[in-house]
This record gives C-alpha cells, structure tokens and sequence, in this order.
C-alpha cells in the first residue's frame, strides 16, 4: 500500500480514483481521445505488457515475479495502468466496475454451483473459466465442457 494515497486498501478509494482520473484528463482536455474504443483499446495494450512480463516465465518463475524489485515494479506500474484504463472506461460509460463485478460473481455461483460429493472438480467453459463472457458460450458445441 502506498502511504501517501489515502484511503488505499479501504475499498472505498474506487470512486475517488474515477474522480482524480477524470480530473487529471480534464486539465489536459484529453476528454475527446477518451472514447469507449480508445480506452477499450488502450487497455487491452496495457494488458499485453503486463503479460509480456510473464511471458517466459516457468509457472514457478511467475509465482515468484514480486521478490524481484525490478520486476515487482513493473508489474505494479502496469497494473495500475491496466486499472487507470478500466476505470476511465467505466467513467465514460457510466459503469461501477464493484457493481459489475459483484453481478457477474452471482451469475457465476448460479451457472458455476459447486460439486456435490467429496473429491469432485467443477468443470468450466474453456479456459478462461467461470468469467467467460457466456453469450460466446452459445458459439461452443454443446458436448464441451
């Protein structure tokens, strides 16, 4: 947790960083380039970089990636970026990302419940697991997982 941001790590510092976000593009009257596209696109970039970081990486080496300090902070700066972006594209859009979040958890624990009987793994759709997008489940064959 950064000491000098306050509130971090309270759950509640969410809508203040959507705020200081916006702030932030506003004073650059960078509000015209933050489109739902562009920001759609500036995160999956984002992404990418911070899987470039892992991308050589043995299970064991990624599981170990923050005793690094060089690596530890550039998985930091490009999680935070991955965040920024997602943030923003919630703010354009108007979507709170908790609310979001918490619905697509429910739908998840209805169309994912869990085993019955010891031993039992629950199966799940492709690899993403359980937060695949399930409107691109109708594209699957019917006798897959």
């Amino acid at each position: 947790m950064n000491e000098t941001t306050p509130g971090a790590g309270t759950g509640r510092e969410l809508p203040a960083l959507r705020r200081r976000l916006a702030a932030f593009a506003a004073a650059r009257d960078w509000q015209p380039y933050h489109t739902p596209k562009n920001l759609a696109a500036a995160l999956s970039v984002e992404a990418a970089e911070l899987l470039e970081i892992f991308q050589w990486l043995t299970p064991e080496e990624s599981a170990r990636v923050m005793t690094d300090p060089e690596r530890a902070h550039r998985v930091e700066d490009e999680v935070a970026d991955v965040l920024a972006y997602l943030l923003q594209f919630c703010e354009v859009l108007d979507i709170d990302p908790a609310v979001a979040l918490a619905a697509k958890i429910d739908r998840n624990e209805r169309r994912f419940p869990v085993p019955e009987g010891p031993g039992r793994r629950a199966r799940s759709r492709g690899s993403a697991g359980p937060f695949r997008d399930e409107s691109k489940d109708r594209n699957l064959d019917r006798n897959s997982p």
